[in-house]
């Protein structure tokens, strides 16, 4: 069974703080009145995803993907955000985790490095390495991958030419730092 065969089985994990489970196209009301706060976008490349019809394009893709989790608070229940997973290469045992956001009252806590840690974890079952693309001018971003040790190897472009950085994790410096 592939690497994605096997993820997108593994639809409900959780946390103490937080439980993901696969997206389905019944989330898009609880997941916009998540995305519809403009600052939420206002570092990221396209800041417009406040906007309705920009974040439907995105959640169709995210369907589209079979990798789309939604990340709900497991004391209220209710939707707090989002990630996926995408672009598995196996001939470098590689894959993409990104397209996360979260509500901002979840900023600045446990709750993105938990939702980070808890897809490596499931990640690093298949593959040797996670890359994350974060936006040249999303420093908010660029201080998360940091915060759960993050290492930026390139920069890049976007499909539509904006400029990134690429982070990466690899496996063994992910259990290295489990074990500290």
């Amino acid at each position: 069974m592939t690497f994605l065969n096997v993820l997108y089985s593994s639809t409900n994990t959780q946390r103490k703080s937080g439980r993901a489970s696969s997206s389905q196209k019944e989330d898009f009301e609880a997941l916009y009145a998540v995305a519809c706060d403009p600052l939420i976008w206002e570092q990221h490349p396209s800041s417009d995803r406040y906007k309705e019809e920009v974040f439907r394009e995105f959640f169709r893709q995210a369907m589209e993907s079979c990798g789309a989790f939604l990340v709900r608070d497991t004391k209220s229940g209710e939707a707090i955000g989002s990630s996926r997973f995408a672009y598995y290469n196996e001939a470098e045992s590689q894959i993409e985790i990104g397209w996360s956001f979260l509500a901002r009252s979840y900023w600045g806590g446990k709750y993105n490095g938990e939702m980070k840690r808890l897809m490596l974890e499931h990640a690093f079952q298949f593959v040797d390495s996670v890359v994350f693309f974060v936006g040249v001018g999303n420093i908010r971003s660029q201080g998360a991958m940091e915060k759960i040790s993050g290492v930026q190897i390139k920069s890049t472009n976007d499909e539509n030419g904006r400029p990134h950085f690429v982070y990466q994790i690899t496996r063994s410096a992910f259990e290295e730092r489990k074990n500290e």
